[in-house]
This record gives C-alpha cells, sequence and structure tokens, in this order.
C-alpha cells in the first residue's frame, strides 16, 4: 500500500548538476509532509501485524510503535521513498544511465524533508556519425601452394613416431630423449620436484628448462649427470621461485622422430578424408575463410581508427570499468583452461585493469559509435538475419543449431546481448560497404597495420585468425 502511493506521485522536483558532459549530480528535497503520509501509512500496516506484549493485535498506539519500530520503520521507507523519485527523475528527464547510481543515503527524519543526492552516469550524445567514403585499404590475398604444403607438412609431424637410436652416438639437437630425473635442494630431495621416471623430452624444446636441452647434447647414453638449474626470483612456481636445483639424471637412450611418406595413406587415419588431394582442397577451403575473416578484421580496424580519431567525447566510467571486467574475465577463462591463474602467472586484477585501461576506453568508445549509427541508420536485425546467424555459430561449435536456439531462449538478456551484437557487426557491414575501398598488396597492409591501435573487441579476437587448422 505504502509502495502504490510512492508511484503515485509525479512532480517529484529534482535539481541536475552537471559535474561533466557524463557525469550528473540528481538533487532531491521530498517534502516532510509527503513523508508524513508515507510513515502514516507504514504505522497503519504495522499496527495490523505487530505483536507488543501488553497490548491487543491492532490496538497498539502509535507513540508505543515508534518507540519500538522506528529504525525498521524508516529503513523501509526511505529506500522506497529515494528509488520512486530516482525513477521519476530517469523519466521525466529522459536519462540514459550507465552503470550503477552512487550515493549515501542519509536518515530519515520524520520532523524535516528528506534531502539526498544521486551521483549518475549517462551515456554521452553523439552527433550523426558521418561514415560514408572513409579511406580503406583491402588486401589481396592469395593462398600459395607453399601454405597448403607446411600444413600437410604439420599433419605429417603429427603423425610422426618415434623410435630408438640403435647406434652408440651423443644426443644432437633435435632429438628426443628418455630420461628418468629427480630435483635436489642442499643435497636433500626436494618435493616439488619428484623423482620422473621414463620421461621423454625434446632437445630444444620448452618443455623443460633450457638447462637441460644444454646438458645432455653431446651426451652418449646410458650415462648419469647433474644439472643445475637456478630459478629467477620472479618465476611463477612459488616452490621453486629464487631456488637453485640440482637434478640427477640418467640418459636412458636417445629417439628420432619418423616422419610417415606424405601420400594418400598418411591421411586416412583422420577419419574423413579418402585422399591427400582431399586434405588439400579442405585447406584451401579453411585458409579462405581464414583470409576472409582476415580481410573483414582489417577493415574494421580501418573504419575504427578514422572514426576514433575523427569523433572525440567523454566516455562514462562505468563503461569502462564493464569492458575491464570483461578482458579479466576472459584473461582468468584462459588462464583456469590451461590449469593456473593469474597470481601463478605473477597478475593481479588491478595490474591487468591498469594495462589494458586504454583498450577498454576504446572498445567502449567504439561500442558507442556503433550504438547511434544503429540508431541513425534505424538499422534493424531480422529473423532471418538472426537466424543465419544461429546456424553460423552452430556449425563453428559443431553443435546442433537447436542446441544454439535453446542456451539463448533459456537466458534473455544473453539473447538481448547476441541480437545487439549482430546489429553490430551489421553497422560495421554499411560502413565497410559504403567506403572507399582500395585493393593492396599483402605487405602494404602489414605495413599499415603495425601503426594501427588495437580497438578489437576481446572477444572478437578469436575470430581473425587468418588459418584455420
Amino acid at each position: 500500500m505504502a509502495s502504490k502511493r510512492i508511484q503515485d506521485k509525479k512532480d517529484m522536483p529534482v535539481k541536475i548538476e552537471d559535474k561533466s558532459s557524463v557525469k550528473k549530480v540528481l538533487s532531491f528535497e521530498i517534502p516532510k509532509e509527503d513523508i508524513t503520509k508515507e510513515l502514516n501509512v507504514a504505522y497503519n500496516e504495522l499496527k495490523k501485524k505487530a505483536d507488543v506484549k501488553g497490548f491487543r493485535k491492532g490496538k497498539i498506539p502509535r507513540k508505543v510503535l515508534e518507540n519500538r519500530f522506528s529504525k525498521d520503520v524508516h529503513a523501509d521507507v526511505a529506500p522506497r521513498l529515494i528509488q520512486q523519485a530516482f525513477i521519476e527523475a530517469i523519466k521525466e528527464h529522459d536519462l540514459n544511465i550507465v552503470g550503477g547510481p552512487q550515493m549515501d543515503p542519509p536518515e530519515l527524519d520524520p520532523e524535516n524533508a528528506y534531502i539526498f543526492d544521486i551521483t549518475v552516469e549517462i551515456k554521452p550524445e553523439l552527433d550523426d556519425i558521418e561514415f560514408e567514403g572513409i579511406a580503406l585499404e583491402k588486401t589481396k590475398y592469395e593462398i600459395s601452394d607453399g601454405e597448403i604444403e607446411s600444413q600437410i607438412h604439420m599433419i605429417q609431424k603429427t603423425m610422426a613416431k618415434k623410435e630408438t637410436v640403435t647406434e652408440e652416438r651423443p644426443v644432437k639437437d633435435g632429438d628426443f630423449v628418455l630420461i628418468d630425473y629427480q630435483g635436489f635442494l642442499n643435497d636433500k630431495p626436494f618435493d616439488p620436484t619428484p623423482k620422473i621416471e621414463n620421461y621423454v623430452m625434446g632437445i630444444g624444446q620448452d618443455a623443460m628448462p633450457k638447462e637441460f636441452s644444454e646438458k645432455l647434447s653431446g651426451v652418449t647414453p646410458v650415462q648419469d649427470i647433474e644439472i643445475e638449474v637456478p630459478y629467477s626470483d620472479d618465476f611463477h612456481d612459488e616452490n621453486l621461485k629464487g631456488k637453485t636445483i640440482i637434478y640427477k639424471v640418467t640418459l636412458k637412450e636417445i629417439q628420432e622422430e619418423v616422419l610417415p611418406e606424405i601420400n594418400d595413406d598418411l591421411v586416412k587415419d583422420l577419419g574423413k578424408f579418402e585422399t591427400l588431394d582431399d586434405v588439400r582442397t579442405s585447406i584451401r577451403e579453411n585458409l579462405e575463410k581464414g583470409y576472409t575473416r582476415r580481410i573483414q578484421h582489417e577493415l574494421s580496424e580501418q573504419v575504427f581508427k578514422n572514426l576514433l580519431e575523427k569523433y572525440e567525447f567523454e566516455v562514462p566510467e562505468a563503461m569502462i570499468e564493464g569492458e575491464l571486467n570483461g578482458i579479466i574475465a576472459e584473461a582468468e577463462q584462459s588462464f583456469t583452461a590451461n590449469n593456473t591463474s593469474l597470481e601463478e602467472a605473477g597478475l593481479s586484477k588491478d595490474m591487468l585493469k591498469t594495462q589494458y585501461r586504454d583498450v577498454a576506453e576504446k572498445q567502449a568508445r567504439r561500442h558507442l559509435i556503433l550504438d547511434k549509427v544503429i540508431s541513425q541508420e534505424k538499422l534493424e536485425l531480422t529473423d532471418e538475419e538472426l537466424e543465419k546467424s544461429f546456424e553460423e555459430m552452430a556449425m563453428g561449435m559443431n553443435a546442433p543449431v537447436d542446441s544454439v536456439k535453446n542456451y539463448f531462449n533459456m537466458d534473455p538478456k544473453q539473447l538481448d546481448f547476441y541480437k545487439h551484437t549482430q546489429l553490430e557487426k551489421k553497422a560495421v557491414d554499411i560502413i565497410i560497404e559504403k567506403g572507399s575501398i582500395t585493393e593492396v598488396e599483402p605487405d602494404a597492409v602489414k605495413d599499415n597495420a603495425d601503426d594501427t591501435d588495437d580497438t578489437t573487441d576481446t572477444a572478437d579476437k578469436n575470430d581473425t585468425d587468418a588459418k584455420e587448422e
């Protein structure tokens, strides 16, 4: 009932002070008379259900209720007064608020007007974006036979087998070695470096400290050697940081990688190919898709380099913070996927926020520019376009389209976010279509790309690789 009375108030006075183009302070003063009415309603409701010893329910005097429950009643009424005054101010002044409002609510005093301030950030109002005729350079990528054969060689490497070297010779670069090893600290076995048997390591590879490859090179099996490894003070493993470990290593045998022949038999184990030419065709198709994405990415980066230089405007801190939180969340997911963490890598959220603040601000500017283009061009996402995007997503995830749809149907907020992302892509496509495009050779674009700021959303970066395996 109290809530209904508050909602009926329409002309709640508010003064707005501009702290900046995107930061406002809303000052409210709710008259004492209005507070009295709301408290009367609250106490009447309380009187019906309060249980005070010595009084019958519904017959408790107002003064008793105030003495016993005023703090609770005020704590209940004040937030409702604040919320409704805030909502009415947003509607009346058409405030496009981003982030959460900031305030330090005062205590409610029944004898005085209720005066409070709320600080908010709003989206900046941008002039129409002039994007027609932006000079863009489109790379003329061509797929070479060498690229295809390089990926065939990668397949060959994955199908390689390791065979023991029977001749007596020392270890050389490119070999694999079978070893046992255990780490010691101060001549005693060190628990964080326990004994490992029959471990295969590649000479010159990064799986083990470089000292292993250096000391094992030139050694002939079977032989016992000691390898001293000094770990730096900033090493990621706390157990090894700043310590010098002596590894006792037994070189048991040398292994060589034997590559299979490149022929039709090589690819039959891959499952879906019959001949080597089938694989080459598939690689070419994947390279073409990859180059298409790279071209789109490069054009998009040029678009935003141009627009970000052309349009200066203040960005709400809440939007920058939101972008930073997204970057950090993605970093944490990446580390988790590799069974580690930010802390183990010597990083922290505060460090990432400092390091990526400029990137986050550019991402926020990008979204604001695209929002303006979407509104000024009155862009909408058709059912057919949404369906096509679901199909493309399903294909990329190797999942049924219905699974993708069900995921979004269960989370309307995610669906709205996804639709807006598709609208942003549509806006970028229109800007590129109306640009002044010149075709250039790959090296020319690479030189320009070296000078281009990275304004791409973190989430989009995984889509820009030029080649698919």
